[in-house]
């Protein structure tokens, strides 16, 4: 049965998913970069970027899985991009150039309506209005089968938690404080929700934690 994942989520140690004040030097927000030093060196995310090379271990296991058996993508609009409000005009396209990592139908979520933008690689963007359940019921049709990801943002991923939708949930926690920013857990009873730790795994710089729905 398709699952609804989160995979490769950075975290710092005190919860935060994204450092503050996002914008177009810094999509993760200030400081937000530390909590992906890990994927950085992977091969998996050398290849993301047209290269060559990267490293095979643990950390680069964990990133190849989350692309394992995706069908479509669901993305917060902070993840899209740093634009907010109405869209002025249909200029910008995602922080990832004109072939997006994808492949496949993204569905993201916004307040304002915008035409779907089709990218070369075989991602289409879906601009989704009606809220996440909505999202998740094209993105399920979409995925054919398939699990469907949820990229984030941290804001995304809470609204999924929240509503126990998500299935399992793959958190790279890097050993870092950001002090501020957006807080995955705040205000969430993972426990009450039936959500509990299934695995953990050391990598280098990283520590892979497994959160599954009972």
């Amino acid at each position: 049965m398709s699952k609804l994942r989160v995979q490769c989520f950075g975290l710092s140690l005190d919860g935060y998913g994204a450092g503050p004040n996002q914008d177009l030097e810094n999509p993760l927000g200030v400081g937000g970069h530390a909590m992906f030093q890990w994927f950085f060196p992977t091969r998996t995310f050398q290849a993301m970027q047209g290269g060559n090379g990267g490293t095979t271990d643990i950390n680069d296991e964990f990133a190849r899985r989350g692309f394992e058996n995706v069908g479509a993508w669901i993305l917060g609009r902070n993840m899209f991009g740093p634009i907010r409000g109405v869209w002025p005009d249909d200029q910008w396209k995602g922080w990832w150039g004109e072939e997006p990592p994808y492949h496949a139908s993204v569905f993201v979520l916004t307040h304002h309506a915008r035409a779907p933008l089709v990218m070369a690689g075989g991602t289409t963007f879906y601009f989704v209005t009606e809220g996440v359940e909505v999202a998740l019921q094209r993105a399920r049709e979409a995925a054919g089968g398939k699990d469907v990801r949820v990229g984030g943002g941290v804001s995304t991923v809470r609204q999924y938690l929240s509503k126990r939708l998500i299935d399992e949930m793959h958190l790279a926690v890097a050993p870092v404080l950001m002090g501020r920013g957006e807080n995955l857990f705040a205000g969430l009873d993972l426990t009450a929700l039936g959500y509990q730790t299934t695995e953990h795994t050391p990598g280098p710089g990283v520590t892979h934690v497994i959160v599954k729905r009972q």
